[in-house]
């Protein structure tokens, strides 16, 4: 019998206002194209449990949720996302493609929140089981241009988008850091680039974890 190929984990990360969606649209649609097995998911979300707490962390009008709270609400839904999709999804060699991961919260609540990139880091270690993806895509923008972004966007910002500039200044320094701390790991994109220009330099990357 032929041992099925383990997967591959491709997590999008960056400020709000980056341009995520936009990259992961294009991705899917290149996997697709290919008829590439894959999975796409986000988080927080992914799982009826991981949505249901998106909901409590994101929307306004829940109620004052303190950075502490925040973060291990994000750890718990990770957890249950690991479990329920993501390693499944590996298991059977599909790519799992992913709108944020184990940066993010490091990024806002560890430093953004300022709880502690190391602490925050541990509880996402035990969440996950030490699951790191095989690449990261950081989107980087200037808090000012992701703002005009999002202003531009329909609808209202949610919690966290609404924070003020050096919030989101202190993310942008955090996702950099922990892209230099991993070069190999990580691929680092300026955002107000074109998007298909951004595709192009993703797909590159993309085609060699797909090679034996």
């Amino acid at each position: 019998m032929n041992q099925i190929r383990r997967g591959g984990f491709i997590a999008f990360e960056g400020g709000d206002g980056a341009g995520k969606t936009t990259q992961l649209t294009l991705l899917e649609s290149w996997f697709r194209e290919r008829s590439l097995p894959y999975e796409r998911t986000r988080e927080p979300g992914g799982t009826p449990i991981g949505e249901r707490i998106r909901s409590l962390v994101l929307e306004h009008g829940q109620g004052e949720v303190d950075p502490r709270t925040e973060a291990l609400l994000f750890a718990a839904s990770r957890a249950a996302h690991v479990v329920q999709r993501i390693e499944p999804a590996l298991e059977a060699g599909r790519f799992v493609l992913c709108d944020r991961y184990v940066d993010s919260s490091v990024a806002y609540q560890g430093v953004g929140r300022q709880l502690g990139a190391e602490a925050v880091a541990e509880v996402n270690a035990f969440a996950t089981g030490g699951l790191q993806p095989d690449l990261t895509v950081v989107l980087d923008i200037e808090p000012a241009a992701a703002r005009a972004r999002r202003e531009g966007r329909d609808g209202d910002s949610d919690r966290i988008e609404s924070a003020e500039d050096a919030f989101h200044e202190r993310l942008r320094a955090a996702f950099l850091a922990r892209a230099e701390a991993d070069p190999q790991r990580y691929l680092v994109l300026q955002a107000a680039d074109a998007p298909e220009s951004i595709q192009a330099e993703i797909r590159v990357r993309v085609q060699e974890l797909l090679s034996p």
